[in-house]
């Protein structure tokens, strides 16, 4: 029985028990009418209070109402939006009648006006409800913290259904019939897949905003599931925060627009449907509907105290005419509670998502969370330097003992709940299901683990490759996990093209100094063929166009040995410091050549040259949350606020044999933010500067991009080492509409296909010096291949395109603005226009 239920129930038993009570003890009844004093016309939903009390009622829609009791206050509070509240005296008898009169409050003059263009009532609720939210949003507090219960469940369902003709269920759907399973509330069976609890300590300040999640306890069962480190993580309080006070609540990649928030008069329409008791207090029920159906909204009822103004219980859905990919139906449920303090809190939700079916004969799924906050503290905030790390397991989080979890359980689990838990250990071990199992986890981390070794083998993506140079390129990587060391994380591959017959390698020794705060030490040393303008300082964590750039034609190639020693720890929350030491090589297997320094005493022209670098690289990211998976970390990603990166290099001469002195400084900054129903944006800006001489291998180049393929940091339109400079500003832009223009076009509503938008610009220059520093010639009298770069003129390239095509494809079609008739030095034309496609899984 859910929350409002109860309520009702407590409320109709209030009202047809008079009777029983009477027979009992002593009961009063105050009647009247409230009325405007200047008109004297009935006042609807006027809210009559026993002062000091929580009884209450509402009058009717001529102002009449009648306030039952067992227990007399010395008076009553009237109270309606736009009026004076007022006081009347109360008198000792069973019976009496108090009519009251209310004065029009002259601030609210406006609000009456608005009142009577818009009809319902519920208007003038909700424009007090958004007036009054910074006073009852938890995010206001100087600080916060709760004891948060979190149970997370996942099903396989909607495989018993009764398919048309009496056709047999698929080959998927037999196999799930005969899994253990246990009987949903539509009375279907249901296999349980998944189940996690986790019990931890939530903290949280403002000014500066800052949170932390102390895992304490966690159990985790489920398919393909075998360390519970980084699930634990995921399915704590951290990624369970829905504050119903924010302009949107964020779900699923998803910012759904709250019904209390800044748009909530352009996004929904309100009805007022009733005034209920909810825990103790007299509320409007408010019903809510999007004004546009497709729109991503909220359908469903909101609670408001009557006295207060705040929210008392939310009970809102999303359901298959909102964009959200592999969802049928989300539903959130929400209860919140005055403290002894006077302070709002959210004590409970519950979330359920049920996914549709990926195609007409596919079973789907249901996923439900539950979540409680307990014994809240406000307004007593840490230390800034206690929150972090943001989320943190204890010691002994695997440790628990079944009477551990029944004393931090709010209630008792349901039968089918305690089903479930022992039904999903069942399904784990199925044999076919332990493969898809291993299946998906190879899928995920690309790394086949070994057991017995303690060692992964991959990651599978860099296993083949077939360019110009390596012929047919071989490759196996191999890499140890905790089984092996807590401390220590080796890693190495070996790799052999049947071209050049050259074997390439590469190994990494990695030391976790500290956990709190994170603090590693590590060093590399790797010999491998790269090519110019495409390295891993541009291409970033891209891993699939990083394994795409080995094949085809590889121009401007080299051989690079690479030695370098790193220490990295993290400061503060947000703040993560680098610093490293490299030495590499350059071994060019095409004609290239540069002129040595003035200062140089050997002045011949040489090909291949040494570097020695000191590298420094601070990274601010104030919203990011880190996961730390066995001796790995991860991000979450940031929300809200922006990454900045500054990365500072500096090439020392004659130190491990450097041929240059030179300075390279770079600053990067990422965001992204809402737009309202227009969607969201994402940017990018970046800029840099190398004040030296050097040859033109170490300037800064632009990552081109001449796959099919959409690349999102990379200029798609521009050829591999197209560009460079040593002087440079880049901006990249992205807003998608999520949908907002389809969502209202009947043929292609059902598609849910979203459009967007994108631009990108690059400016930039070279120095005379470092023109002057490519001769026309190498000493053995061939043609240097030299590079290009831009004039005053910006590189801009636009585009257009639809994602979220059969869910998961993007296509981009792409216009370059600029140097449309540019030829580089490498002789590739360039492609004023093109359509790119890619793969994009997102909700």
């Amino acid at each position: 029985m859910t929350l409002l239920v109860r309520s009702f129930a407590l409320f109709s038993l209030l009202l047809v028990g008079w009777p029983v009570a009477i027979m009992a003890q002593t009961s009063y009844t105050i009647s009247g009418r409230v009325t405007d004093a200047a008109t004297g016309e009935g006042i609807p939903f006027a809210s009559i209070a026993l002062k000091g009390l929580t009884n209450g009622a509402t009058s009717d829609v001529d102002g009449h109402y009648v306030l039952r009791t067992k227990q007399l206050a010395d008076s009553i509070l009237v109270l309606s939006l736009g009026y004076q509240t007022r006081s009347f005296a109360t008198a000792s008898i069973a019976n009496q009648t108090i009519d009251a009169q209310l004065v029009s409050a002259a601030t609210k003059l406006q609000e009456v006006r608005v009142y009577a263009k818009g009809g319902d009532p519920a208007y003038r609720v909700l424009r007090e409800a958004v007036r009054r939210r910074d006073q009852y949003n938890p995010a206001e507090l100087s600080g916060y913290q709760y004891d948060s219960y979190t149970k997370i469940e996942g099903y396989i369902n909607n495989f018993s259904k009764q398919r048309k003709k009496n056709r047999k269920p698929g080959p998927i759907n037999r196999l799930l019939g005969k899994l253990p399973a246990i009987t949903d509330e539509n009375g279907l069976p249901a296999v349980p897949v998944f189940i996690s609890e986790t019990f931890s300590n939530f903290f949280s300040r403002n000014n500066p905003q800052k949170v932390k999640e102390r895992v304490l306890k966690s159990q985790v069962t489920g398919v393909g599931v075998s360390d519970g480190g980084l699930i634990s993580q995921l399915t704590g309080a951290s990624f369970q925060q829905y504050n119903f006070y924010r302009n949107s609540v964020f779900l699923l990649q998803k910012d759904i627009p709250s019904p209390v928030g800044a748009q909530w008069e352009t996004v929904y329409t309100f009805r007022l449907k009733d005034t209920v008791l909810v825990n103790e207090a007299v509320c409007y029920e408010i019903e809510l509907t999007p004004k546009r159906p497709t729109d991503l909204a909220f359908t469903g009822t909101v609670w408001i105290d009557t006295l207060k103004m705040a929210l008392a219980q939310v009970d809102v859905k999303v359901d298959k005419r909102a964009n959200i990919n592999f969802v049928d139906e989300l539903h959130i449920e929400q209860s919140w509670e005055t403290l002894e303090s006077g302070v709002r809190f959210p004590v409970q939700t519950q979330v359920s998502i049920d996914t549709d079916q990926p195609a007409p004969r596919a079973p789907g799924a249901l996923i439900r969370f539950f979540t409680t906050a307990r014994n809240i503290v406000v307004n007593e905030p840490k230390d800034v330097g206690f929150y972090s790390p943001a989320i943190e397991l204890a010691d002994d989080y695997k440790v628990t003992d079944p009477t551990y979890w029944k004393s931090v359980r709010p209630d008792d689990l349901s039968p089918s709940e305690w089903r479930a838990m022992q039904v999903v250990d069942s399904v784990r071990n199925v044999p076919i299901i332990k493969v898809a199992g291993e299946i998906i986890k190879l899928g995920v981390l690309g790394y086949k683990p070994i057991d017995k070794l303690h060692i992964d083998v991959g990651p599978l993506l860099y296993s083949y490759a077939n360019n110009d140079i390596e012929g047919n390129r071989f490759r196996l990587g191999l890499r140890t996990n905790t089984g092996f060391s807590k401390k220590w994380l080796l890693s190495g591959y070996l790799a052999y093209g049947t071209q050049d017959q050259t074997f390439k390698y590469g190994g990494t020794i990695e030391y976790i100094l500290s956990r709190k705060p994170w603090t590693v030490i590590g060093a590399r040393h790797t010999y491998d063929l790269e090519r110019v303008g495409v390295s891993a300082d541009n291409i970033g964590n891209n891993s699939i166009f990083a394994a795409y750039s080995r094949f085809g034609t590889i121009r401007r190639p080299y051989f690079q040995e690479e030695n370098l020693v790193y220490f990295r720890r993290e400061l503060g929350r947000g703040f993560t410091q680098t610093v490293a030491m490299r030495n590499r090589t350059f071994e060019p297997l095409f004609p290239f050549a540069f002129q040595p320094q003035i200062r140089d005493q050997d002045q011949s022209i040489r090909s291949n040259y040494r570097v020695t670098e000191l590298i420094s690289e601070t990274r601010f990211a104030p919203d990011e949350i880190m996961l730390q998976n066995d001796n790995v970390r991860i991000s979450a990603g940031a929300v809200r606020k922006p990454i900045f990166t500054l990365r500072y290099t500096l090439g020392i001469r004659e130190a491990l044999g450097g041929d240059f002195t030179y300075h390279q400084i770079a600053f990067n900054m990422k965001h992204s933010f809402r737009m309202g129903i227009l969607g969201r944006s994402y940017y990018s800006l970046g800029a840099g500067i190398i004040p030296s001489t050097v040859p033109y291998p170490l300037l800064y180049t632009p990552l081109g991009n001449e796959s099919i393929f959409y690349v999102g940091n990379a200029y798609n339109l521009m050829n591999y080492f197209e560009f460079i400079a040593d002087r440079w500003a880049t901006a990249q832009f992205e807003h998608n509409f999520g949908g907002l223009l389809f969502n209202r076009l009947p043929l292609l509503r059902q598609l849910k296909w979203r459009e967007f938008v994108t631009a990108k610009v690059f400016v930039g220059s070279v120095s005379s010096a470092n023109m002057a520093m490519i001769p026309a010639t190498d000493s053995q009298g061939q043609t240097v291949e030299g590079f290009s770069s831009l004039n005053r003129t910006p590189y801009i390239e636009v585009g257009y395109g639809i994602d979220n095509i059969f869910k998961v494809l993007r296509v981009d079609a792409i216009h370059r603005l600029t140097y449309r008739d540019n030829v580089s030095r490498t002789g590739i034309p360039v492609t004023p226009f093109a359509i790119k496609v890619s793969g994009w899984l997102a909700f």
